[in-house]
């Protein structure tokens, strides 16, 4: 991708409510002008806090959010050409789909001509034309947030926000709008930016991602770079999949994990330094015992369509691997692992928080999540009271 300018610029950033609720800590953020960023975390990293500075809703306890240059520091956000779509659509009940789009201009009392024009173009690009009468009560998912697009869009904004528009959306649609989303960002060629938990609307959607924790970014980089190249354990687990071990970097190009060591593409280690062992599941290869690096019983298998997720034991440790080859639970397997799907990197203080997969369970993570999204939404609603 291209070099482009920086439209939004977010400057040794904190933001604190009370005297020791650090939401944010000290971030730095630059946004190209016409990137499609997504800025990725669980609930309460502070995503939809950077969302907020930059559309104007909330003011910095130190640094600076820059717009095009310009210090944007007490500017209202009426005053900033943004425009931001929520997780809740926020459409007006009472007015149709053409007044609910038109809202915007009828504001800025622009003649009736125009808004005509303005709001046919919006319903052909949001795929809406002959939906102009129709209530907004009667449309269904997708429809309402393609109208809040329309609504955002028509003012002409540099910048749109988009905070989770996507979670109240059931599997199907909100894939369907994750590709109309990005269709829609290469047909505008304005600047996204994302909020989101889900990584794989991260990983398809984006042309670069924030990963964010405990108020920081943890890394910035692009899809790929992200999910094949992750800085600390906390990244690696958050993004896709992955088998984390402690391991020790014997010497360049050579680890010791598992039991083994195993040839590697890292170097610039000191030696014998402990360091964090990445595997993912769909990199690790099964094999006859004999011909294994490493022997494993099975512990569990679920079809998953494509492939299989096998739960494998490997001296106390659950590995999972996805593979197309069945392999029946209590049976004994050999694994080998090329060099190139070995990825070593610097201890951090996420070292050792993220365990096997002994305990691993979908719909705990997924109820998880909703627990913790409910939260932040009570949260942020009681700071706005």
């Amino acid at each position: 991708m291209e070099n482009k300018k920086n439209i939004i610029e977010l400057k040794n950033i904190t933001v604190r409510f009370g005297d020791n609720d650090t939401v944010l800590d000290n971030i730095n953020l630059s946004i190209g002008d016409g990137e499609f960023v997504t800025l990725l975390g669980a609930s309460g990293c502070g995503k939809t806090t950077t969302l907020r500075l930059i559309a104007g809703f909330l003011e910095p306890t130190e640094g600076e959010v820059f717009f095009d240059s310009k210090n944007m520091s007490g500017v209202p956000p009426y005053k900033r050409e943004v425009n931001t779509i929520f997780q809740r659509y926020a459409l007006f009940p009472h007015l149709n789909v053409f007044e609910n789009i038109a809202f915007g201009l009828r504001v800025k009392k622009v003649k009736e001509k125009e808004i005509v024009e303005k709001v046919q173009s919006m319903l052909e690009l949001v795929n809406l034309k002959g939906f102009e009468k129709r209530q907004v009560g009667n449309l269904s998912g997708g429809q309402q947030q393609r109208v809040a697009i329309a609504r955002a869009l028509i003012n002409d904004p540099k910048v749109l926000l988009l905070d989770e528009p996507l979670a109240a959306l059931d599997l199907k649609l909100r894939k369907d709008m994750q590709n109309e989303l990005k269709a829609l960002h290469d047909r505008t060629g304005i600047t996204f930016i994302f909020v989101t938990h889900d990584q794989e609307e991260a990983l398809s959607m984006s042309d670069t991602i924030v990963v964010m924790a405990d108020g920081k970014i943890q890394q910035i980089g692009t899809p790929t770079d992200i999910y094949n190249e992750p800085v600390n354990a906390f990244v690696a687990d958050f993004i896709g999949e992955s088998n984390i071990l402690d391991g020790i970097m014997v010497a360049d190009y050579k680890a010791k994990f598992a039991g083994h060591t195993f040839e590697c593409l890292d170097k610039g280690f000191e030696p014998n330094e402990p360091v964090d062992i990445v595997v993912r599941p769909e990199d690790v290869d099964i094999v006859p015992v004999e011909k294994g690096m490493l022997k494993g019983t099975v512990t569990s298998v679920t079809f998953k369509g494509v492939h299989y997720e096998i739960i494998v034991d490997i001296q106390g440790f659950k590995w999972m691997i996805q593979t197309t080859d069945y392999c029946a639970p209590d049976s004994v397997i050999g694994l080998f692992i090329e060099p190139d799907a070995i990825h070593v990197m610097k201890k951090s203080i996420y070292s050792g928080l993220i365990g096997d997969y002994s305990s691993y369970s979908e719909e705990f993570d997924e109820l998880s999540i909703v627990d913790e999204d409910e939260k932040e939404e009570t949260i942020e609603e009681a700071k706005e009271v």
